[in-house]
């Protein structure tokens, strides 16, 4: 990163943060960029290997790689074992607090204990290798330590939202062909119980494959227990079989770790397949670096594990880093709005993570809600799932972080498995771009034809470079894999993704492709879009959509939340349009602006406009199973 002046709205790194990196950003860039095998080869070398790879990288099916060929590992041992041989046993590894404001803490001696015991239970459902365990649960440790111990026993792990609708879990269960489920009574969310038991229950009617159910007791509310089929998890986990130790089996760096239903935006949910060796190098690299993890810091990633970013960033980039990670249960306004403001001053929380959606619906209560707390312990912030818009940005900055604290603003996807676009503590930052990609990558924005577009010129987002943690395949369907990722640009990978990237090199993501609006003409982001309606002061969140028009081929409709204290009206309604028209141009003036009491959404927070437009053509909406409500 060059000491040149950068155009438009910069923020620069301040001396504390400068001198408390991790890495001096201009010697990694260049480090990769000369060498990026022998960077990832570099990273790959601080962890454990039973036995050492022969080759970095092999690309000679492509883009079928892989990475760190012949080498065996398990990703569960780095998580773990690695850490309770050395100072950190006695370390905490997991801080978690429930809805109703119980709390528990594992050692990392403590995580591993759990995690063989777990083991050994599975193993003694006769599961094995390469079978999948399918876990639908809340926020709660038994979901982490479901997941730590399919990877100890080289079963792969296939993690579905807790709060699925039934067809969802079945139809997961069906595609993953799962030998046990494992399920919680119930989850606690906003004060009301999620009856997870009942639904996963009606899904296992359809779900031949499963053999085994286990039943995590969280709420204690009565649900149906069937005799030779349902176990509790409690009980099992006492018994002489489930030993405090376990062996740990030896992986090939390819083999899998886990599959990941994507949100499915755009149709039905797909499994995204990662492995052993590359997902663990390319978590515990990004997480070290972009979120300068110390020996101190307690890091609080507010996703679930439901989605990617809990998989990587509150299960395993923090283990394998020896981190402490911080999970919480239920809402961020329950009871209160205060309830994440008084959780990062009651446990000291140095590193928040979490989606422009949540940093968006807390900016609604206004500022006096979290300065009432002291937040002085925060030391990063970070922001995914979309783009974050410029005024939720300074909010975020000013408000949360006093100034002092950078925005890890970090684009990636399910199928990356790690941050590709993202800035490090010693970037200047520029609110609403995620900056540059992460050391070792290379990625562009391109024509139809797939020619480098000009600075500032939209196009579409694609990935040059193979990285580590990338997905191997599509469960099942290796023709779907090649066919939706490789084959518009061949040699590239495509993101789906549109973006443009500034005379500075800066990426500013646009949104879904198929989230761009064309206008008599004029392709119009909806992200821009709503970022313009959200930066005025009456609204917390909105969406856009194109819908057809006889003479512009499309227009603009837009749904909107108001913040407390605003009411609907014309005259704001009109006054919205026009502020639109201001702040991005006359042509993004919205036909109409209707205004909502909430909007469709994945549960990372992404909003569904597919959804919206369904709804508003009186059409079909297509598959619903991955909305959040």
């Amino acid at each position: 990163m060059s000491e040149k002046q950068l155009s438009g709205e910069v923020y620069y790194p301040k001396q504390h943060v400068l001198d408390h990196a991790n890495a001096k950003c201009q010697t990694l860039y260049d480090f990769a960029q000369k060498d990026y095998q022998g960077f990832w080869a570099k990273e790959a070398e601080n962890l454990h290997w039973f036995t050492k790879w022969n080759k970095v990288l092999d690309d000679s099916n492509k883009p079928f790689y892989k990475w760190f060929v012949g080498g065996k590992t398990n990703i569960a041992y780095n998580c773990l074992d690695a850490h309770t041989q050395t100072f950190r046993r006695n370390k905490l590894a997991l801080i978690w607090e429930g809805e109703k404001g119980e709390s528990h803490s594992y050692s990392y001696f403590a995580l591993r204990r759990e995690t063989c015991r777990f083991a050994n239970v599975l193993k003694s459902l006769g599961v094995k290798k390469g079978d999948r365990v399918t876990l639908y649960m809340g926020r709660i440790p038994e979901l982490m330590i479901g997941m730590l111990a399919c990877a100890r026993i080289g079963a792969i792990h296939s993690v579905v939202y807790g709060g699925f609708s039934v067809e969802a879990l079945h139809e997961r269960l069906e595609d993953s062909q799962s030998k046990v489920l494992i399920v919680a009574d119930g989850a606690y969310q906003r004060g009301k119980i999620v009856p997870l038991k009942q639904i996963a229950d009606e899904a296992l009617q359809r779900a031949a494959s499963v053999e085994s159910v286990l039943v995590v007791k969280r709420t204690g509310e009565p649900i149906n227990m069937e005799a030779g089929r349902d176990m509790w998890y409690h009980e099992l986990m006492v018994l002489p079989i489930a030993g405090n130790t376990c062996s740990i089996e030896e992986m090939d760096a390819e083999d899998p770790l886990f599959m990941l239903y994507t949100s499915g935006t755009t149709g039905k949910p797909k499994a995204i397949l990662h492995t052993h060796g590359g997902y663990m190098v390319g978590t515990y690299t990004t997480l070290k670096y972009v979120f300068d993890i110390h020996e101190d810091d307690r890091f609080w990633c507010a996703a679930d594990p439901g989605w990617i970013t809990g998989h990587s960033y509150i299960v395993y980039g923090p283990l394998l880093n020896g981190a402490t990670s911080f999970m919480y249960e239920g809402a961020p306004t329950h009871p209160y709005p205060n309830r994440w403001w008084q959780m990062i001053e009651k446990y000291g929380i140095n590193i928040l993570y979490t989606a422009p959606t949540a940093i968006r619906g807390l900016m609604r209560f206004g500022d006096a809600w979290p300065n009432r707390h002291d937040l002085s312990s925060l030391r990063l912030l970070g922001s995914v799932g979309e783009p974050i818009n410029p005024e939720a940005w300074r909010w975020y900055y000013k408000t949360i972080g006093k100034e002092k604290c950078p925005i890890m603003d970090t684009w990636w996807q399910t199928e990356t498995g790690m941050f590709m676009i993202s800035p490090m503590p010693c970037v200047p930052l520029k609110p609403g771009s995620g900056t540059k990609p992460f050391p070792g990558l290379e990625m562009d924005i391109v024509d139809e034809e797939g020619k480098s577009v000009k600075p500032n010129e939209e196009g579409f987002l694609v990935i040059k470079t193979p990285w580590p943690a990338m997905l191997r395949t599509i469960w099942n369907d290796p023709d779907r894999y090649v066919n939706q990722y490789w084959s518009k640009y061949p040699g590239m990978y495509l993101t789906g993704d549109s973006a443009r990237k500034d005379e500075d090199g800066y990426y500013w993501i646009i949104g879904r492709v198929d989230d761009v609006i064309k206008v008599s003409g004029y392709r119009l982001g909806t992200a821009e879009i709503e970022s313009a309606l959200v930066s005025h002061p009456s609204v917390a969140e909105a969406a856009a959509i194109g819908l057809p028009h006889d003479i512009k081929g499309n227009a603009i409709h837009c749904f909107v939340i108001l913040k407390a204290g605003f009411t609907k009206s014309d005259k704001l309604i009109e006054e919205l349009r026009q502020h639109v028209g201001h702040e991005v141009g006359p042509i993004a003036k919205p036909e109409l602006i209707e205004i909502v009491e909430s909007l469709p959404k994945t549960r990372s927070g992404k909003i569904m406009r597919r959804v919206l437009k369904a709804r508003a053509l009186g059409l079909d909406p297509g598959n619903l199973s991955t909305l959040e409500e």
